[in-house]
């Protein structure tokens, strides 16, 4: 009956008989019916890049006609190639990274690795728009509502809709229009996003149903970062954040103008199957020993050596115009492990909380008591500890893991608390260091190489 949509004029009265229709069709003409391969993803199937080959026809879903046939080349692509490296001589980081982060989906699966977040934040009037506009033009027509999506939806349509791009970019405009569905729940569906595969689901008889998966780069934009909104390391891990500063283009009316009428279609396909597979992984492998850095991330590290490959060819074989990303400006982008470790945020947390109330610490202060101070240790009560970690979204019972292996913690040796007698009462508390820097005197420790000194 869903064939009527197409114009078939099939009724719930004659389905029956086209159906038997059908298949007598089939059955009297097996031998004269050539076999035509079929997808209801776009990106890499086998060698082919669909839908710029051919051979094998798209049958996905009928919600996602529009989008699909946004996919295209259009207009004149020199012009468009004129004006975008006119655009990247303004050594602009915004348009760089965003290109080569677009660039980059494609090679995300061919690379081996997980798909991640790009994030350009800034101010209103900065020009994220028009930069996300200029990423989708790569490869589609940047258009509103055809090929750039939003966060006003919910979380299985993105599932669905990174299902059906595949390898392509997850383009994503304005985070601050999340939908309610979305916002509670903002750091699951960033994990989901970042894994490539979708929930699994039964079907109506019990079994499982097939599995929506994906190997691409997410392109977002808003005003605050996206990794405000989420607090686990292992979410503000897959995401690269990229400020946007004032004024990014000269003329974004125009540029945004000039994109719809020309975008660029198939050109990096072409150049990603001639160069080969190995060539590429050895790029990304000399790229990745580049920006290594002993306290960073593993997962950042990869994504932005896949980043930086993508930014490699297409200077090199695109562009042809030698403005490459600069690696030091790149390596700022990678947060340190202290940045994203959940234990080290929630120590920080803690100090800023003991130090704007330290009234609670005050026994001659009317007003609820959390502990005493004493020898450079705030000394707080097992319930006030859970109250505050609670409050900050953080696990107690992790944090004292953590804070004990670390020696952040005063112990008796068999508990991770300690006893202290308190407004005449022995109490047992928690003994946290208030500055692992300083040690009960208040002197600091000094990490520097002996060569460095200026005596011995």
């Amino acid at each position: 009956v869903s064939l009527s949509k197409l114009g078939v004029s099939v009724t719930s009265e004659n389905a029956k008989l086209l159906v038997k229709y059908l298949s007598d069709v089939e059955n009297l003409n097996d031998d004269d019916i050539p076999l035509q391969r079929s997808t209801s993803k776009l990106g890499w199937i086998g060698a082919d890049f669909i839908p710029y080959d051919t051979d094998i026809l798209f049958d996905g879903d009928l919600q996602f006609k529009q989008l699909y046939e946004s996919i295209r080349q259009q207009g004149d692509y020199s012009e468009w190639l004129s004006h975008v490296k006119e655009l990247r001589k303004r050594n602009r980081m915004e348009i760089k990274f965003f290109l080569a982060a677009s660039f980059a989906s494609v090679l995300v699966g061919l690379l081996g690795a997980l798909p991640f977040i790009v994030d350009l934040w800034g101010e209103t009037e900065g020009g994220k728009s028009v930069a996300m506009m200029l990423a989708a033009s790569i490869w589609a027509n940047p258009a509103d509502s055809l090929y750039i999506g939003d966060f006003k939806t919910t979380d299985v349509q993105l599932e669905v809709r990174s299902d059906l791009l595949n390898h392509l970019p997850l383009m994503l405009d304005d985070s601050s229009k999340v939908s309610a569905r979305i916002r509670d729940n903002f750091e699951g569906v960033v994990y989901d996003l970042c894994s490539g595969k979708g929930k699994s689901r039964s079907n109506r008889e019990l079994g499982i149903r097939k599995e929506n998966r994906w190997r691409n780069a997410i392109l977002t934009n808003g005003e605050r970062p996206l990794n405000s909104y989420v607090t686990q390391g292992g979410a503000i891990n897959r995401i690269l954040e990229v400020e946007c500063a004032e004024k990014v283009f000269v003329d974004p009316q125009y540029t945004a103008n000039f994109l719809k009428r020309n975008y660029a279609g198939k050109e990096f396909i072409k150049v990603i199957k001639e160069l080969g597979i190995d060539k590429i992984h050895e790029m990304q492998s000399e790229l990745q020993k580049e920006i290594y850095r002993h306290d960073a991330m593993q997962k950042q590290s990869i994504a932005l050596s896949v980043v930086l490959t993508a930014d490699r060819i297409a200077t090199d074989y695109i562009f042809k115009d030698e403005e490459y990303i600069d690696l030091e400006d790149a390596k700022k982008m990678l947060a340190s492990q202290a940045e994203v470790s959940e234990h080290e945020r929630c120590y920080k947390y803690l100090l800023d909380k003991i130090n704007m109330n330290r009234q609670r610490f005050d026994s001659l202060a009317n007003i609820e008591q959390w502990g005493i101070i004493n020898d450079g240790y705030a000394v707080m009560y097992v319930q006030a500890m859970k109250d505050l970690c609670e409050s900050g979204g953080y696990s107690y019972k992790a944090f004292m893991n953590w804070a004990y292996k670390n020696s952040i913690l005063q112990t008796d040796g068999k508990n991770q608390t300690k006893l202290k007698k308190i407004a005449g009462k022995t109490v047992r508390c928690v003994w946290l260091l208030l500055d692992e820097f300083k040690d009960k005197d208040g002197f600091e420790s000094l990490d520097v190489a002996q060569e460095e000194l200026p005596f011995k």
